[in-house]
C-alpha cells in the first residue's frame, strides 16, 4: 500500500504501475454516458412539466386565456413523451438493452414527431408576428409563438442529445457483451 508519508517501498522508483488493472474503456463510457442522459432526461421532465402546466391551466381554466394561451394541438401529443424517459430511467440501472432500445423508438415518434409538427403548425403564427408584430396568444404577457419556439428550440436538442447518447451507450453495452461472449 502507499503511504502519504514516510519512506518508499523498497526496490521501486514509482515507475512499475504499467501491470496494475483498469477498468475497462467501455465500463468508463457506460457510466458517462449514463450520467449525461439521466441530465437530459431531468430536463426533459422539466419541460414536459411546464407544457402539462400549461395544459393543464387552459383546460380547467384556472386562469384567463388572456394570462396563458390555450396550448397549441402538438402539445398534446407531446404529453406523451414521458414514456421514453420512463423507459430510459428503466434501463439505466441493470444495463437493459431492450428498454433502452424502446426508449430510443419512441423517443422519435412521441418527442421529434410532435416538435417537427408543433413547428409547422406554429410557423403561420410566427410568420404574423415576424412580418407584422401581430400576437393573438400570450403567455404572461409575452407571444405564446415565441415561448413555445423558444421551448422547440431546447427540446429538439436535449431529445437530438438523448438518442445520441443512447446510440453511444447502446453501442458500449453491446462492447461489453460481445466482449463477455467471446470468453
Amino acid at each position: 500500500m502507499a503511504s502519504r508519508a514516510g519512506p518508499r517501498a523498497s526496490g521501486t522508483d514509482g515507475s512499475d504501475f504499467q501491470h496494475r488493472e483498469r477498468v475497462a474503456s467501455h465500463y468508463q463510457m457506460s457510466v458517462a454516458l449514463k450520467s449525461e442522459i439521466r441530465k437530459l432526461n431531468i430536463v426533459h421532465v422539466v419541460i414536459w412539466v411546464l407544457i402539462l402546466a400549461q395544459v393543464t391551466v387552459s383546460q380547467l381554466n384556472l386562469v384567463s386565456h388572456d394570462v396563458v394561451a390555450s396550448p397549441y394541438q402538438w402539445q398534446y401529443p407531446y404529453l406523451l413523451s414521458l414514456l421514453p424517459t420512463v423507459f430510459s430511467f428503466m434501463a439505466m440501472p441493470r444495463n437493459n438493452i431492450s428498454y433502452l432500445v424502446i426508449s430510443m423508438i419512441s423517443a422519435g415518434l412521441f418527442c421529434i414527431a410532435p416538435i417537427i409538427y408543433g413547428s409547422m403548425e406554429m410557423f403561420p403564427m410566427a410568420q404574423q408576428l415576424y412580418r407584422h408584430g401581430k400576437a393573438y396568444r400570450f403567455i404572461f404577457g409575452i407571444s405564446a409563438v415565441s415561448v413555445m419556439y423558444l421551448v422547440l428550440v431546447i427540446a429538439v436538442q436535449v431529445h437530438a442529445w438523448q438518442i445520441y447518447y443512447s446510440k453511444q451507450l447502446l453501442d458500449a453495452w453491446f462492447t461489453s457483451t460481445q466482449d463477455k461472449k467471446k470468453k
